[in-house]
């Protein structure tokens, strides 16, 4: 084997572990597999672009989870501290009817049966919604979050992209924002 042909079989063989040791460290300080997600569209703009790459954690952070479920703070809770531009946490789920994850801020938390028209902001409901009668998912089917991509006009559980979230449907929450490093993902997986 050739001298150069070494040196870049070596490069390459210290860049695999590198990105393999940093994967793993990620892994072991946030507590969720895959530590990191790759952003697909820009429906959280201009908080989050299409192509960041986001570093996530288990949704209890590093607090105490509530009892009944995960540690989310909502757009209107009280110590809701800015994350991404906005109040509320980012949060990364899994609808099982769906076939990729969606990475959208939590607004507000419902009960199962309730009619959360009146607690909506009005700005994310369609022009011609006059009450719970004309809202996808209202009443409640079931308890969860409300949730918006920043960059929507509609609440997800009004434009159909998913209803009350579960907090078992909830795989993580949003740490940190890479920019553009995502992109390398989406390319070798075809989506980019």
């Amino acid at each position: 084997m050739s001298d150069d042909r070494r040196s870049w079989t070596r490069t390459l063989a210290r860049s695999f572990l590198f990105v393999a040791v940093l994967t793993l460290a990620l892994f072991a300080t946030c507590g969720v597999w895959p530590p990191m997600v790759a952003v697909e569209s820009g429906s959280m703009s201009p908080n989050i672009q299409t192509g960041d790459l986001v570093v996530v954690t288990d949704t209890d952070g590093w607090t105490v989870a509530a009892a009944d479920g995960p540690d989310i703070d909502t757009v209107r809770s009280p110590d809701g501290d800015p994350k991404f531009g906005a109040p509320g946490d980012v949060i990364i789920y899994d609808v099982p009817s769906r076939g990729t994850s969606v990475i959208h801020r939590a607004h507000f938390r419902v009960e199962r049966g309730e009619n959360w028209y009146d607690r909506a902001n009005e700005s994310y409901l369609p022009p011609d919604a006059d009450g719970c009668d004309d809202l996808r998912n209202c009443p409640a089917p079931h308890g969860g979050y409300i949730t918006k991509g920043d960059a929507n006009p509609y609440y997800d559980q009004v434009s159909g992209i998913a209803p009350p979230v579960r907090p078992q449907w909830i795989k993580s929450k949003a740490g940190l924002r890479v920019p553009e490093l995502g992109w390398i993902r989406l390319v070798v997986v075809g989506r980019g």
